[in-house]
C-alpha cells in the first residue's frame, strides 16, 4: 500500500475540519485517486487562525465570530492526534469527524470528537486538546505552508497540483467517477499554465453545499 502511494502524485491538501466547503471537495479527492494517479496528503490549516488572528475578526458576524471560536477544537484535537500517531492518521480522522459534522449534521454535538476519535483507534483523552494551546505551533506552521503561498484572502480548501498552490476547487456537490477525473484534469492543466493567477467567480450566499 505505501509503495503504490509512492508511486502516485502527492496532492496536499489544507483542511480545516469545520469548513462545509472544503468537505465537499475532500470528498471529490478521494473521488479523483479511484481514478488518475494521485494520492491526498492531508495537512492541517485553521480557519480560527485565518479570520481572527491573521485577519484580526474584521468584518465578522457575532454569529460567525462565535462559530470561528468554535473552530480551534476540531482542528487542535486533529493535531494532537497527528502529533501523537503521525500524519497518516490525519485522513482518517477528518472523514470520522467530517461525517458527524457535516453528513450528519452534529456540528454542535459535544460526542462527535470522542465518537472519532474512537472509530481511528485513537485515545479519548486527545480530546482535551481542544481547549489547549499545546499544539497551535503545529498548526499554524502547517497553515502558513499553505497561505504565505496563496494569500489571507481566499480560505479553505488548499491544495497544491505540481508545484502550484491554489484555492479550491469550491464546489457544491461532490463530483463521483469520470467526471471526478475531469474536473481535475481542467486544475492540472490551470495549474501548469505559466502565468496563471485567478479564475473566480461570484458565489450566491443562499447556496449551500450538499454532501450527498
Amino acid at each position: 500500500m505505501i509503495k503504490q502511494q509512492l508511486d502516485r502524485e502527492q496532492v496536499p491538501f489544507w483542511f480545516d475540519p469545520l469548513c462545509p466547503w472544503a468537505w465537499v471537495t475532500s470528498r471529490w479527492l478521494l473521488e479523483v485517486e479511484q481514478v488518475r494517479p494521485v494520492h491526498a496528503d492531508w495537512r492541517l490549516m485553521s480557519l480560527a487562525h485565518l479570520n481572527l488572528i491573521q485577519r484580526n475578526g474584521e468584518g465578522l458576524s457575532d454569529e460567525y465570530r462565535d462559530l470561528m471560536e468554535k473552530a480551534w477544537g476540531p482542528v487542535r484535537v486533529c493535531a494532537a492526534a497527528a502529533e501523537h500517531a503521525g500524519r497518516d492518521v490525519l485522513g482518517p480522522l477528518y472523514t470520522a469527524i467530517g461525517t458527524r459534522c457535516h453528513n450528519q449534521q452534529r456540528r454542535d454535538d459535544p460526542t462527535v470528537i470522542t465518537e472519532a476519535l474512537a472509530e481511528v483507534g485513537l485515545p479519548a483523552t486527545l480530546a482535551a486538546a481542544a481547549s489547549s494551546e499545546k499544539f497551535d505551533q503545529l498548526i499554524r506552521d502547517s497553515h502558513d505552508e499553505a497561505f504565505n503561498e496563496v494569500g489571507l484572502d481566499v480560505g479553505t480548501p488548499v491544495l497544491r497540483i505540481g508545484g502550484t498552490a491554489l484555492f479550491g476547487p469550491v464546489i457544491r456537490r461532490t463530483p463521483r467517477g469520470d467526471a471526478a477525473g475531469l474536473l481535475w484534469d481542467g486544475l492540472v492543466l490551470v495549474a501548469g499554465t505559466e502565468g496563471f493567477f485567478e479564475l473566480k467567480r461570484s458565489r450566491d450566499r443562499s447556496v449551500k453545499p450538499r454532501f450527498d
